[in-house]
């Protein structure tokens, strides 16, 4: 069955980076639209960073612009996302799910990234 395993997070200062993975498994990744999600204490779900085929058409969420980069390597079913310049707002569980543009949980555990000092 599918299966999206996130990981990375931590806890880091403000101004630091992290780069979270997620393993996919169950489907055929590299035909799959990816995208990334978070939710923090107390919200929804938001959606951060999306990825196409073969790596086209990255797109990041205004709040995250800049600052994050969407990336996946198909010959690892990976996803990946680098986030820099971290900011405490940044805090939240971080979701991978397959889809474009979308807000849909995928499943999987999460990674949780606290961003403070």
């Amino acid at each position: 069955q599918v299966q999206l395993v996130e990981s990375g997070g931590g806890l880091v200062q403000p101004g630091g980076s992290l780069r979270l993975a997620c393993a996919a498994s169950g489907f055929t990744f590299s035909e799959e639209l990816m995208t990334w999600i978070r939710q923090a204490p107390g919200e929804g779900l938001e959606w951060v960073a999306s990825i196409g085929l073969s790596g086209r058409l990255p797109m990041t969420s205004d709040s995250v612009k800049g600052r994050f980069a969407i990336s996946r390597d198909d010959a690892k079913n990976t996803l990946y996302l680098q986030m820099n310049s971290l900011k405490p707002e940044d805090t939240a569980v971080y979701y991978c799910t397959k889809g474009y543009l979308t807000t849909a949980p995928g499943g999987g555990p999460g990674t949780q990234v606290t961003v403070s000092s």
